[in-house]
């Protein structure tokens, strides 16, 4: 049996383009379920921060934030914004920017993290992803990533306590000096079999073609007579 393909995903909640990455990701794994030979992969997510120094409890709308944070006119935002939606419609997804609460994202990294460890990291990351972007919930106060943790199946008590202790912040910070050393300098970002690198929320057809021609070599290693 060959081994799984990895996929290591660095990317962050507050990430428009990470979302329809993670779509676009698993309608190509959708497409190649249906090969005679299906290529077996192993996905991670891994943490990186867009905006740091972002307020927990910011004060305005996704439109305030960028027109500040970028220094773009609103009506150029708001251009902007518009464009990610459709490409969001295109991928199955609805975003909601009107309602969308931009926060600090640490506290949900680390959340990820404490789901990893629990075996929920790719619940735990669509739960995130959908609260954020498509339902208007605050994804970073502790008291809301509490109920969205237990919405996957983890422990309340237990997910407050790894919060509030920043447990898993080392492994949040872990995570950013490794996208460093691979030079990730935005997100999302695809590194597979920790060889092949994919910047950006790529067609699910670029998916595809990387798992087919990896996993196709996998066959003909397998296949090459043991060395005498």
């Amino acid at each position: 049996m060959s081994e799984p393909i990895s996929i290591d995903i660095w990317s962050d909640i507050a990430c428009p383009w990470c979302y329809i990455g993670k779509r676009n990701l698993e309608k190509g794994l959708e497409a190649v379920s249906g090969d005679d030979d299906v290529p077996q992969v192993n996905i991670t997510f891994h943490s990186f921060e867009l905006s740091p120094d972002t307020p927990v409890d910011f004060d305005g709308d996704e439109v305030d934030f960028l027109a500040g944070h970028k220094g773009m006119p609103r009506a150029q935002v708001e251009q902007m914004l518009e464009n990610v939606t459709g490409v969001a419609r295109d991928a199955g997804l609805e975003y909601r920017f009107d309602v969308l609460q931009h926060t600090n994202t640490v506290k949900a990294h680390e959340l990820l993290h404490h789901a990893k460890a629990n075996g929920r990291q790719h619940e735990m990351e669509e739960r995130l992803m959908s609260a954020y972007f498509t339902e208007g919930k605050h994804v970073g106060r502790i008291d809301d990533l509490v109920e969205l943790a237990v919405e996957v199946g983890l422990d309340a008590d237990t997910t407050r306590q790894v919060l509030e202790s920043a447990e898993y912040l080392s492994a949040v910070r872990q995570d950013q000096a490794q996208a460093r050393a691979y030079g990730i300098q935005g997100v999302p970002f695809f590194v597979i079999d920790g060889q092949y690198g994919i910047s950006g929320a790529q067609p699910p057809a670029a998916f595809e073609n990387v798992l087919r021609d990896l996993w196709a070599k996998r066959g003909e290693n397998e296949d090459e007579p043991a060395a005498v």
